[in-house]
């Protein structure tokens, strides 16, 4: 698949709107594609009390609840264009699976493999 379908399909569920109080959601929109060709979508839950969590972690934790861990490509959207996953994502992404150290990420330089993001990685 290619991330221009990938980028479409993450628009689609870009919907930035107003929760309770002053948590948000939906400004932040991704989309993965598995090895096994399946996509997953996901979109962030900003809150103000730090428990919210990322568009990405949305897409991964939809992923995992299918049984499937390994990550072929993934892009992040918000209404200005695309975002590079945060720290955290990127050591989420190589934790769940160290294969996606190849994961392709698209961000506004090109598309990159995860390794390029994430160049010091360690495990426990």
């Amino acid at each position: 698949m290619e991330f221009q379908t990938l980028i479409t399909l993450a628009r689609e569920v870009l919907t930035p709107r107003e929760l309770a109080g002053d948590s948000q959601a939906g400004s932040v929109a991704a989309a993965l594609i598995t090895d096994s060709g399946k996509v997953y979508r996901g979109v962030c839950a900003d809150l103000p009390c730090g428990l919210g969590f990322c568009a990405e972690q949305a897409a991964v934790a939809a992923m995992l609840t299918a049984g499937e861990s390994r990550i072929v490509r993934l892009v992040a959207v918000c209404e200005e264009g695309l975002l590079p996953p945060c720290g955290r994502c990127r050591e989420l992404l190589y934790q769940i699976n160290y294969e996606n150290l190849k994961a392709e990420i698209l961000t506004e330089s090109g598309a990159v493999p995860l390794s390029e993001l994430l160049p010091q990685v360690w495990r426990a």
